[in-house]
């Protein structure tokens, strides 16, 4: 990957919607060289996809929570076990395995504090081969989205 590629990257990273005119513009290439980098980037897995960021506000998802989990049993179907769970729950929009303890960090939201404690009560708590699960409340997003640094 060179210097292009990565210019090309850090664009999309900024307008995921640019066409490919634009994008070829703004890293100063032709528009087959830049189509084919693109493509070939594609294919490489080092752009994984293309979504729109959407506001959980917006969306009446006001509330945010992360949710640390220990598991009982750290075995290889004990893992396999809680994250085919966790890819179950919607609500769930970010889940990290950790190195230590706690086991695992998921990031949560619902609608409101009524509506997360029912999600923790019928779906997270029910999550097999669960010991411990800790909430924390989210006060605020600093940073979010954050684009990589290439």
């Amino acid at each position: 990957m060179d210097r292009v590629d990565k210019n090309i990257l850090s664009e999309l990273q900024k307008n995921g919607r640019l066409s490919v005119t634009e994008l070829a513009e703004r890293v100063g290439l032709s528009l087959s060289p830049c189509h084919r980098r693109l493509k070939a980037l594609e294919e490489s897995g080092a752009i994984r996809g293309y979504r729109a960021q959407l506001d959980p506000l917006a969306l009446g998802l006001g509330f945010s929570a992360l949710v640390f989990v220990t598991l009982r049993d750290g075995s290889q179907a004990g893992v396999a076990g809680l994250e085919a769970a966790v890819i179950e729950i919607p609500e769930v929009i970010e889940a990290q395995r950790l190195f230590g303890d706690p086991d695992y960090m998921l990031h949560v939201v619902a609608k409101d504090l009524p509506a997360f404690q029912k999600l923790y009560d019928e779906k997270l708590s029910a999550m097999p081969g669960v010991q411990r699960l800790t909430s924390t409340l989210v006060m605020k997003n600093v940073i979010q989205n954050r684009v990589l640094p290439l």
